[in-house]
């Protein structure tokens, strides 16, 4: 049973070199729509599924013990489910996008739940697990009151996974060596968990949010139903055009009739006698009084009446404004109002001299 347990032990480890070699050599290629792109991802893929099998099979991770149970040398294999969901979401085939993005979801809450069963989640990291449950594209803004709040945790939680990648790379050199003590090791497996809780939540988001996006979409067959209704449209568009002899040309004989016999242009396009274009106004125009016409309510001069009533034109101004209206000499208290203006204007002028104001110029 030994010799079982350590030949299934040997092929796990060369299962999770390989997985580590194949995502390595996946983040070397730029062109993510070539067939090669394509075939090295679905291979990870499928290297990662058969490595969690095979750790599920070895039943490594339990709910029942705590992480000081857990060898050192295992810790790694608890990113597995980390890893599936992130081979899954380089997958960038529209056809099957939403059900990879579901099964990432899927993979990445996997992994989460694997880490809060071992306490590895902090305060805001059990939270936002929590709530990852709802597809709600928002889910996680929710977590803080206000946008101010959310601003800042980002930007901290974006300062702490700068620090851990700092970290991870002095932890990964100092584990290089061959002497590494089983402490370093651990503290640079428990750094790369860390790190993955960080991201998984990260990509969670993004996939809630794509989820909801690709939700409200048409479908395919929509998109094809629409193109065959566009299509018949235009076929019946083009049919009546060629049953009405339509023609985007003018036509000359429809416009420049003959009146009493003669030609109304000559061959070289001089008119010969007076003529009278109808545009389609004038047609329109001809049409007022048929069936279904709608006859004014008011005249002209009773809708600018009720216009101006409701102060909707501006009178005054122009050279109307300049003009004063005649005095009534029969009216004897207005007469000496205007006396009264006059001498008062007259008094002003005497005690303020003009110039008296400008002490500017004065030596």
């Amino acid at each position: 049973m030994s010799s079982e347990s350590d030949t299934s032990s040997t092929s796990l480890k060369s299962l999770w070199d390989k997985l580590e070699r194949q995502r390595k050599d996946l983040a070397a290629f730029t062109d993510y729509r070539s067939d090669a792109y394509k075939s090295a991802v679905a291979e990870a893929t499928s290297t990662a599924v058969t490595c969690k099998d095979l750790i599920r099979g070895l039943s490594l991770f339990s709910t029942n013990e705590t992480l000081e149970d857990v060898a050192t040398n295992e810790l790694k294999y608890m990113l597995v489910s980390a890893y599936g969901g992130e081979l899954l979401l380089k997958q960038h085939d529209q056809s099957t996008r939403l059900s990879a993005l579901r099964a990432a979801r899927m993979a990445y809450r996997s992994f989460l739940s694997q880490c809060d069963s071992y306490n590895l989640l902090g305060t805001y990291e059990k939270k936002a697990y929590q709530v990852s449950e709802s597809l709600s594209p928002t889910a996680f803004d929710n977590i803080h009151v206000d946008a101010a709040a959310r601003r800042n945790a980002k930007i901290e939680r974006y300062k702490q996974e700068k620090e851990l990648k700092a970290k991870l790379e002095h932890l990964s050199r100092i584990t290089q060596s061959s002497n590494v003590e089983d402490e370093e090791l651990r503290s640079l497996y428990l750094s790369q968990i860390q790190l993955a809780v960080m991201q998984a939540l990260q990509q969670l988001e993004g996939i809630n949010l794509e989820i909801d996006i690709l939700g409200k979409a048409p479908t395919e067959e929509e998109l094809l139903a629409q193109r065959r209704r566009q299509q018949e449209e235009d076929e019946r568009s083009r049919r009546r055009k060629a049953d009405d002899n339509y023609s985007d040309r003018v036509d000359p004989s429809e416009i420049f009739k003959k009146a009493n016999g003669r030609p109304l242009l000559s061959s070289d396009g001089k008119p010969l006698q007076p003529f009278t274009l109808l545009s389609n106004r004038e047609m329109v125009k001809g049409q007022v009084f048929g069936p279904g016409h709608q006859l004014p309510t008011m005249t002209v001069d009773e809708y600018l009446e009720e216009t101006r009533k409701q102060g909707g034109i501006i009178e005054g101004g122009g050279e109307q404004s300049g003009r004063q209206p005649e005095p009534d000499e029969d009216n004897m208290d207005l007469a000496d109002q205007e006396t009264y203006k006059a001498r008062e204007w007259d008094e002003f002028k005497e005690a303020n001299p003009k110039g008296s104001g400008n002490t500017l110029n004065r030596g």
